[in-house]
C-alpha cells in the first residue's frame, strides 16, 4: 500500500510556499500577500478527497485570514514559533499520526515536522536542506502552484485523479470557485 493513500492532512507553511516569500509593507501597519488561484482550487480538490488542510506559518496576517476563510481552511495556524510543537497539537486535535501527515515546506524552521511526516514535499526554490530532506522535490516555485502540484501528485498516487479531471470536463465539481 503507497503512503499517499494514509495521508488524512496536509499541513503547509505559508511564506515560500503559499506566497513567493516576499513581504510586501503598504504603509506603516498593512502587508500585502499575493496568492496564486492554483493553489486555492488545490485546497479544494483535497478537502474534496476528504483531506483535512491545514496552514502553518510562523508569521500573522490578515491577508491569510482572509484567504483561508474563502477557502474553507478551518486549521489556520499563525504565530507557530516551533513547527513540531504545532503539528503535534494539531496532529492530537484530530486523533492522526505523523505518518497520515504531508507536510510542504520551504525552509529550516519547516524541516522538523518534514523528516516526521509520512511524505513531505519542497517548492523547487527552498533552501537546499530542505529540498534534500523532501519526499518530493517539486518543479513549481512557492507561490506558483506548489500547493496545487502536491495535491495533484497526492491525488494521482491515490488513483483519484482521473476521476476529478473526468467530473471538471463534464462541468459536474463544486470546486471551482478559488
Amino acid at each position: 500500500m503507497s503512503k499517499a493513500s494514509d495521508i488524512r492532512l496536509i499541513v503547509s507553511d505559508v511564506d515560500g510556499v503559499w506566497t513567493d516569500g516576499k513581504i510586501i509593507y503598504a504603509g506603516e501597519t498593512r502587508e500585502v500577500k499575493e496568492f496564486n488561484v492554483r493553489d486555492g482550487l488545490g485546497a479544494k480538490l483535497a478537502q474534496r478527497a476528504g483531506i483535512t488542510v491545514a496552514l502553518l506559518t510562523s508569521r500573522r496576517s490578515p491577508a491569510l485570514v482572509r484567504r483561508a476563510r474563502e477557502l474553507a481552511i478551518h486549521e489556520l495556524h499563525q504565530g507557530a514559533e516551533n513547527k513540531l510543537e504545532s503539528c503535534e497539537r494539531l496532529l492530537k486535535k484530530l486523533d492522526l499520526r505523523f505518518d497520515q501527515m504531508l507536510y510542504l515546506g520551504d525552509d529550516l524552521p519547516d524541516l522538523a515536522p518534514m523528516v516526521r511526516a509520512g511524505i513531505s514535499a519542497a517548492p523547487s526554490d527552498a533552501a537546499a536542506q530542505v529540498r534534500h530532506a523532501a519526499s518530493w522535490k517539486l518543479s513549481s516555485r512557492g507561490g506558483q502552484g506548489a500547493f496545487r502540484e502536491t495535491v495533484e501528485r497526492l491525488l494521482q498516487e491515490r488513483g483519484e485523479w482521473e476521476h476529478i479531471v473526468k467530473e471538471f470536463e463534464i462541468g459536474k465539481p463544486e470546486a471551482q470557485s478559488t
